[in-house]
């Protein structure tokens, strides 16, 4: 004949709240800033459009990657003048976790005491960082010029069946100078 114990109810009650409350947090943890969705490398090919209306083609690629501390993001492209020449430009950032979430601040030089920050815009160098939001990874770049104008750069990477969305943004002083979208096959 079997026999069970008496379960208290207490017990039993505290086990599933805690247990709920557990398959929340790691629910929204998983889905907050998950960079795991975005891995890999992936290439495409676009027009850039500036203001007036020109367009220069580009090929283009990105590599994301997990890091000790974050991610990194990778950027090559190479643009096609009309006169011939060819312009190879590559990027490389490393992302860790701010204080806020889903957000991410660039380690772009290191400190005196060895900690990895970010460059300082007031010195004519760019000020980067991320987020995450949805299916989307966002890099900004803010660039202060010697006069005190800006420049913004935005780059928006979403998630699409076999690669990336690229939407690229170029503002001066608030005015988009530049834009490309395209999509960016996985490889």
């Amino acid at each position: 004949m079997l026999q069970f114990n008496r379960v208290n109810p207490l017990r039993l009650i505290a086990f599933a709240v805690g247990a709920v409350f557990w398959l929340v947090f790691a629910n929204l943890q998983a889905q907050a800033g998950d960079i795991t969705p975005f891995i890999g490398d992936y290439v495409g090919s676009a027009n850039l459009v500036d203001d007036d209306g020109t367009e220069t083609p580009r090929d283009m690629s990105v590599s994301i990657h997990e890091t000790k501390e974050g991610f990194n993001v990778s950027w090559k492209t190479t643009t096609y003048k009309p006169d011939g020449r060819v312009k190879d430009q590559s990027f490389s950032i490393d992302f860790k976790q701010s204080d806020r979430s889903d957000v991410y601040s660039a380690a772009m030089k290191r400190n005196v005491f060895g900690h990895e920050v970010p460059l300082d815009p007031m010195q004519g160098e760019p000020f980067v960082w991320g987020r995450i939001e949805g299916e989307t990874l966002t890099v900004f770049s803010l660039f202060i010029d010697e006069n005190g104008g800006y420049e913004l750069q935005q780059f928006d990477r979403t998630l699409a069946d076999g690669g990336l969305n690229l939407s690229f943004s170029r503002f001066r002083n608030g005015i988009k100078s530049r834009s490309v979208d395209t999509f960016l096959e996985k490889q």
